[in-house]
């Protein structure tokens, strides 16, 4: 019996793998987040204290730092790879299990460092297996890779999310953390019998090197500088548009919170993945190149949808078409820019770049955000979402001037 090439892609050992270490990668994000804050907020702990907590989150945002450190030293057991992951498994699951323990009543600060801890913990296993699923996949599988770990970790956001909210009504908040531990440590089974990466290079023989060499690698290619804009800027239409996607269905059509949260949130994540799913079996036939040029185009399209809700105003079956019509591209866009994020990596530094590339493909969201309310009060809704179709086009010409490099990444070793 034979299947389609775009199913066959999703079909192997190392994708199986990937998909579930997405799903632990995204378990702790929320309990050090929105859960957290929930638990804080139904046990009484005063405003103050509750805005202080999201400093916790700190980490995610400077795992490059640390980075280098997981390139250089490999655990005993199981390689550089699947040793640190099974060491952080492990450390989550214990940092879970001594969260569920305390009351944020009498020892918030306790409960604050254990909360710092499990976001030092998930930032570190999520760049290390952000390099594992670089080492491990094949180029032909890169595309289907981004999209399972996709789907695994947004999967887990809803488990350590909405459900943990849903068991803490039922079981209280002690045993869903404790819960949560068990999820945890149950990743460490996937870490154990998952393949290892093919031709795992040696590592680097110094802490030294693990610092300056991913950065000497990388700038020693032709076309660094242009490679590292392309990066910034490929997503920033995308980005532009989601910074007040919420605000624009509330108050600029007049949708209820409820509509937001049905269709905006259910429907964009269901919409997301499966443009992720999508985008990534078709990156098997169509290549890195063409998939992002493809999809690129496909996204910066995309926010005119939302520029024609603003101008017929508000309607149920718009909204629905550009929530998803948003995220389904949005979601192949995010298959074939992961895939090449991995494909731009050196396998002896793995951990550190795609660490450093990964916090420059946020540099745009970061200062693209604050000037977007006053862009509306100029020209008001239609126009900036127009705007944002245009902010589309830099990075789709930096691709296009780029084209040689980026096909050479597909039949290269990870490298440009």
């Amino acid at each position: 019996m034979t299947t389609s090439p775009y199913i066959d892609v999703f079909r192997n050992r190392r994708i199986a793998t990937v998909l579930l270490l997405g799903f632990s990668s995204g378990l702790p994000l929320a309990l050090a987040g929105g859960t957290l804050q929930a638990w804080l907020t139904t046990a009484g702990v005063n405003i103050e204290t509750i805005g202080i907590f999201s400093l916790v989150g700190l980490p995610y945002t400077l795992k490059f730092l640390w980075a280098p450190f997981l390139d250089r030293f490999v655990p005993p057991l199981l390689g550089r790879r699947r040793g640190w992951i099974l060491v952080l498994q492990a450390a989550l699951g214990l940092v879970l299990a001594a969260m569920g323990g305390i009351s944020p009543q009498r020892a918030p600060l306790s409960l604050a460092l254990f909360a710092l801890l499990l976001a030092f913990g998930s930032a570190s296993q999520d760049t290390v297996i952000d390099a594992y699923r670089t080492d491990v996949l094949r180029e032909k599988e890169r595309g289907a890779g981004a999209a399972v770990a996709v789907l695994g970790y947004r999967i887990a956001m809803l488990v350590s999310g909405a459900l943990a909210l849903v068991l803490s009504d039922q079981i209280g908040w002690r045993h869903t953390y404790w819960l949560m531990a068990w999820l945890m440590a149950a990743g460490m089974l996937v870490t154990l019998f998952g393949p290892e990466p093919e031709n795992e290079p040696a590592p680097p023989k110094t802490l030294e090197e693990a610092v300056i060499g991913p950065l000497k690698e990388f700038f020693s290619r032709h076309g660094a500088l242009t490679l590292l804009l392309l990066i910034v800027l490929y997503k920033l239409g995308d980005a532009f548009a989601g910074t007040l996607t919420t605000t624009f269905l509330i108050r600029g059509v007049g949708f209820t919170p409820t509509d937001v949260g049905t269709i905006n949130k259910g429907l964009g994540m269901l919409a997301t993945i499966a443009g992720a799913l999508y985008g990534g079996a078709l990156m098997a036939r169509l290549g890195l190149y063409r998939s992002l040029m493809l999809f690129g185009i496909l996204q910066g399209v995309s926010n005119l949808s939302f520029m024609l809700l603003a101008w017929v105003g508000k309607s149920y079956a718009l909204m629905v078409l550009a929530v998803g019509i948003e995220n389904l591209t949005g979601g192949m866009g995010t298959a074939a820019f992961v895939a090449l994020l991995m494909a731009l990596c050196d396998h002896r530094y793995t951990a550190t770049q795609y660490a450093l590339l990964s916090a420059a493909s946020a540099i745009g969201r970061v200062f693209i955000g604050p000037p977007s309310g006053f862009i509306v009060e100029a020209v008001g809704w239609v126009m900036f979402f127009f705007f944002t179709t245009l902010a589309a086009l830099p990075g789709l010409w930096l691709l296009w001037r780029m084209r040689r490099d980026i096909a050479g990444l597909e039949h290269g070793n990870g490298r440009a």
